[in-house]
């Protein structure tokens, strides 16, 4: 399997372990891939099929454990500084609050085979306070699938492999050059994507002490929290907001009047969540809307002072 056959060979499930823990920690490496070979050779009786499951699962444990602990220290504000750093959509957290709102710790099996969602899945359980023995048991378990899952592939489809490797190799730097390319692409897209959301929601932020300040005047704004249940349970809510579902607007400022004073709020990054909420509600006819800068960190900081 070309250049990838002889460093396995050589380094064995240990480099399974190196390349999968950094992955795990947000390294961009081919973690899957390096399965995919090993489980090929592992097929063929060139590597140990127990020790790469083995030392695989252990460097996926080990990488979410420590992200698992930087969410319950830090909590969302550790979210939102990977999904920058992972170039993932800004709507990376309110997935993640969906997995687990919708399927408990099911979402971390499911996020697992998520890119742009799984370096997150592990955090955003520390910030939802799962316990250790719930979050230990669904992260084994899904780290078990994920390796078996691609080790299987592997296996099953390892001639083909060979011979997909052989024409990598065959490009050379080319194949190199066309991946690099594609990947400054995808960076530019999202980065352009990123820019045009924020101008988009220039016009719209208010800042929590601004709204502290309007209430002390005696001005009664709406607040509409539009975070995943599973959010609201885990970091509270601020006190007689309204619970807004994405998608579903409408139900929520039902029977409000046109010039209601709305200020739409979450806990992600950018606030992507509440300026798309924004948005709908401006479509539908209300013309005082704001989203709330910082979100819920930014409110609890300054209500709290």
């Amino acid at each position: 399997m070309e250049d990838l056959t002889p460093l396995l060979l050589k380094y064995g499930p240990w480099l399974v372990f190196v390349v999968t823990l950094a992955a795990r920690i947000g390294a961009p490496l081919p973690a899957a891939l390096l399965l995919v070979v090993a489980g090929g050779l592992s097929a063929l009786g060139q590597m140990s099929a127990s020790a790469t499951l083995s030392v695989s699962m252990l460097a996926n444990v080990v990488g979410d454990i420590a992200w698992f602990l930087a969410g319950r220290r830090w909590g969302y504000r550790i979210l939102g500084l990977l999904c920058r750093v992972s170039l993932s959509p800004d709507s990376c957290v309110r997935q993640n609050e969906d997995l687990f709102g919708r399927w408990g710790g099911l979402g971390l099996l499911v996020a697992r085979f998520l890119p742009g969602v799984s370096l997150i899945a592990a955090p955003m359980a520390g910030a939802l306070r799962m316990s250790w023995l719930s979050f230990l048991s669904w992260n084994l378990l899904s780290a078990f699938a994920w390796t078996a899952a691609f080790m299987g592939l592997g296996a099953i489809f390892r001639t083909e492999i060979d011979k997909a490797l052989s024409l990598l190799a065959e490009a050379g730097v080319k194949s190199l050059l066309v991946l690099a390319a594609l990947v400054v692409v995808i960076a530019v897209f999202r980065w352009t994507r990123r820019r045009r959301e924020s101008l988009r929601r220039a016009d719209l932020l208010v800042s929590a002490q601004e709204l502290l300040n309007e209430i002390a005047e005696g001005e009664q704004p709406i607040l509409l929290d539009v975070r995943g249940r599973a959010g609201r349970v885990g970091a509270g809510a601020v006190e007689g907001s309204v619970v807004v579902e994405l998608g579903r607007v409408e139900h929520a400022v039902e029977g409000m009047p046109k010039d209601a004073n709305l200020v739409t709020y979450c806990n992600c990054p950018n606030e992507a969540s509440a300026v798309l909420a924004a948005h709908s509600l401006r479509s539908l006819g209300f013309k005082h809307v704001r989203v709330l800068a910082g979100g819920l960190d930014a409110w609890n900081a300054h209500s709290l002072t």
